[in-house]
């Protein structure tokens, strides 16, 4: 069987979806999670783009060794040596450069012919080899690029020493034949194309990026680019937890596969979830909540006869236990560490003491703790950068009633260590609370969305809110739980307004140095 090389662009291009803003340690979390998964490479920033990205590319590529850790450049010198000096500490140092190639591209972004094109590929190419043994090398847009064209340019940058080229389907326009007709005219015409790696990046615009890709593999491609849950630009990327799967359940059909381990699927989507603050859709295949709930009674009286009636995908498949194993308010410190171990957290003594504390006063409140309540605990704790003067939440009272004006009290701690209080109304209890805590942080608030959504199952299920907004001109995203889904929200949008005040002094911090 055919091996093929998972290239995830999670913490780069599905960091790009509207919305999403991952600090430093929440990159390295979901990038030690990818290595589990066993991704074959992490495209973890674009360490040029800012000073975040930078630390947090540099931070991964020293920590990570089992996936090889990339990182975007233009076809600039200064993005090169910037993704250098993140990279270098890489077990094996990789650098993905990319360069418009379509006719629309070159002539109204690039302003550019194609033979200037052709030349500062080529240059950039080897500009990159002075320092990176491994050079991708990506023609964006290429799919909507001339074939001739497209055939000229890939030559001359494997020429110059480009070891994987990369073929994007960057606006998700081509159809499965189209696109893998596009890598068999490339392995046909272009002289050399046997030296190196083909990639293939695939958008899903219109719902064709899995089946594209997979296309490209049969036409090829030796290596496939995408995202966990299908994050991305627009409509998202190929989602690699389908193709993984795809590929293992019709290993019937094809001659090729990942090394991706499918067991680890669940646990990587739930915390790229979590932490993105972009819910799953319930009827998304492969990790969806309903993709194993059957609600037919005619399915239903299947399943109970011979499971792979409607079954062809098991929930254990993808990491996913039929049966948890709940922890509640007598269980103790050391049955709580078990369990943090065997849902794969590493943690200090010291936060797996907080954590427990979180939990035991979860317990005080829920009969029993679920696995995803577990999660998401842990999860917070494994985060948890160095503490900074930030918002404190100290309480929230809301008095509503039919027929009434909802109001708000709040109280906080400011970044100062000043207690606050305000008060103010809404046309609702979550507007209240938002009104009130505009009045107590300084600066400029504009809400773009707010969601809450339950974690678990039962009437005592924890509830996450997701809070995006502009703080000061600048967007920024919160999230936080509670068993209160008004509680959850007041604290989402201090969370948000502190990642913000985080951010900004890391900004005004690195200017002084």
């Amino acid at each position: 069987m055919r091996k093929i090389d998972v290239f995830d662009t999670t913490l780069r291009d599905g960091e790009q979806s509207a919305g999403i803003n991952l600090n430093t340690a929440e990159k390295l979390e979901i990038a030690r999670q990818l290595e589990r998964f066993n991704a074959d490479v992490i495209e973890a920033g674009f360490p040029a783009s800012s000073q975040g990205d930078f630390e947090a590319v540099k931070k991964i590529a020293q920590t990570v060794k089992g996936s090889i850790v990339t990182g975007l450049a233009r076809s600039v010198k200064s993005d090169i040596d910037t993704s250098w000096e993140a990279l270098k500490y890489g077990e094996q140092p990789h650098i993905h450069i990319f360069l418009a190639t379509s006719p629309i591209h070159m002539t109204h972004k690039l302003k550019k012919t194609p033979d200037q094109v052709v030349d500062i590929a080529v240059e950039s190419v080897k500009y990159a080899k002075k320092h990176f043994p491994l050079v991708q090398w990506s023609a964006e847009d290429a799919f909507r690029s001339d074939p001739d064209f497209l055939v000229r340019v890939v030559r001359e940058v494997i020429k110059a020493g480009a070891t994987t080229i990369n073929l994007p389907d960057t606006v998700g326009y081509a159809t499965p034949s189209e696109y893998g007709a596009m890598f068999r005219h490339l392995k046909e015409n272009v002289h050399g194309i046997d030296r190196v790696k083909l990639s293939a990046h695939c958008h899903n615009d219109l719902g064709m990026a899995v089946a594209n890709t997979i296309a490209a593999i049969e036409n090829g491609a030796d290596q496939v680019e995408g995202t966990i849950n299908g994050l991305g630009e627009r409509a998202g990327n190929a989602a690699l937890e389908e193709l993984a799967v795809a590929l293992h359940i019709r290993k019937d059909k094809f001659t090729f596969g990942t090394d991706v381990k499918l067991d680890e699927i669940k646990r990587t989507s739930q915390l790229v979830s979590q932490l993105t603050g972009m819910a799953i859709q319930a009827n998304k295949a492969v990790v969806g909540k309903n993709a194993f709930a059957h609600e037919s009674g005619i399915h239903q009286d299947g399943m109970l006869k011979e499971r792979t009636t409607y079954e062809i995908i098991t929930p254990e498949l993808i990491g996913e236990n039929s049966t948890q194993i709940v922890l509640g308010k007598h269980s103790g410190r050391h049955a709580f560490k078990d369990k943090a171990i065997a849902l794969g957290f590493e943690l200090s003594d010291e936060k797996i003491t907080e954590a427990f504390k979180a939990f035991k006063a979860l317990a005080d409140k829920k009969k029993e703790i679920s696995e995803d309540d577990l999660y998401v605990l842990l999860t917070d704790q494994q985060i948890q950068e160095e503490e900074v003067p930030v918002y404190e939440l100290k309480s929230v009272q809301v008095q509503y009633g039919n027929g009434s004006i909802p109001t708000a009290s709040v109280s906080v701690i400011s970044p100062d260590g000043d207690l606050l209080q305000e008060a103010s109304t809404g046309s609702g209890s979550v507007e209240a609370i938002c009104n009130t805590l505009e009045r107590l942080v300084k600066g400029k608030v504009h809400l773009l969305d707010y969601r809450v959504t339950s974690i678990g199952k039962g009437r005592d299920a924890l509830g996450e809110a997701v809070v995006n907004m502009t703080y000061n001109g600048k967007s920024t995203t919160g999230r936080d739980v509670a068993q209160d889904v008004l509680e959850a929200s007041a604290k989402a949008y201090l969370n948000a307004i502190n990642r913000q005040l985080v951010n900004e002094r890391k900004r005004s911090y690195a200017k002084t140095v």
